[in-house]
């Protein structure tokens, strides 16, 4: 099957004060999937993300999303990809719909348009009984939600999700995984998924590329990497397996 690559960098580098964050990162992420980025923190996992996004230049090297090249199109990438963080910074005072209105305006999506899309998004994420409930009264796992509403609203083409079901219990950690796939397969939005969740991971990722100190020490789908490291094939492996043995090596 023939893929588009939507991400792409080369040797990109990044140095803070003599220290370097990302070391000659060369990378290919094709649109629809749902790429596995990991590695232990200071990896370089979040510098990437920042880079791609242009909120941080590279020392060197070269990216391209979607066509666009973040040092010179930041604002373009921006309105076209979406950044769902660790702790999602929303205006607690005003209600998911609201909230919601706003991200519309900011993104000149008006009138019947915005008002369609915000009722599909709400009832796509769940949250359409508690759009009106105050954002400061929600859950950790409910914001999370509304991060991928703020997604559906914009029409993104692109997801950087960090560690996005850190905290959030079992049940809400699976209905997050589940809507993330339905997504990827419905509406070929392509994910760069950094975790340390490594089961959910190796549940519904493509590929995954493993960082560390800065360098991407390997990348490929699980299987691959699986024979490669652990010199299984069609056999009972574990992406925590894999993780650990380039871990230990590195």
């Amino acid at each position: 099957m023939e893929t588009t690559p939507i991400i792409v960098t080369c040797e990109l580098t990044k140095r803070y004060n003599g220290r370097t964050a990302v070391d000659n990162l060369t990378l290919s992420i094709n649109e629809g999937e749902i790429f596995g980025f990991l590695g232990p923190n200071g990896a370089g996992k979040t510098t990437t993300l920042l880079m791609l996004l242009g909120l941080t230049e590279p020392t060197s090297g070269s990216a391209e999303v979607m066509g666009l090249n973040p040092a010179r199109d930041a604002v373009k990438i921006k309105s076209k990809v979406a950044y769902l963080q660790e702790n999602m910074g929303f205006y607690s005072d005003l209600n998911a719909r609201q909230m919601l209105n706003f991200i519309a305006e900011l993104n000149d999506i008006k009138g019947k348009q915005a008002d369609e899309r915000i009722n599909k998004a709400l009832e796509t994420v769940g949250l359409d009984s508690e759009a009106s409930k105050k954002i400061s009264a929600y859950s950790r796992g409910m914001r999370q939600r509304l991060g991928i509403a703020e997604l559906l609203i914009k029409d993104s083409k692109i997801a950087f999700l960090d560690e996005p079901t850190l905290g959030l219990d079992p049940d809400g950690a699976n209905r997050l995984i589940e809507l993330i796939q339905t997504l990827c397969s419905e509406r070929k939005i392509t994910v760069l998924l950094s975790s340390h969740m490594l089961d959910q991971v190796q549940k519904i990722c493509n590929r995954v590329g493993i960082m560390i100190k800065g360098k991407m020490v390997a990348h490929g789908p699980m299987a691959q990497l699986a024979k490669e490291k652990l010199g299984v094939d069609n056999q009972t492996y574990s992406l925590e397996e894999i993780y650990m043995r380039y871990f230990k090596e590195s």
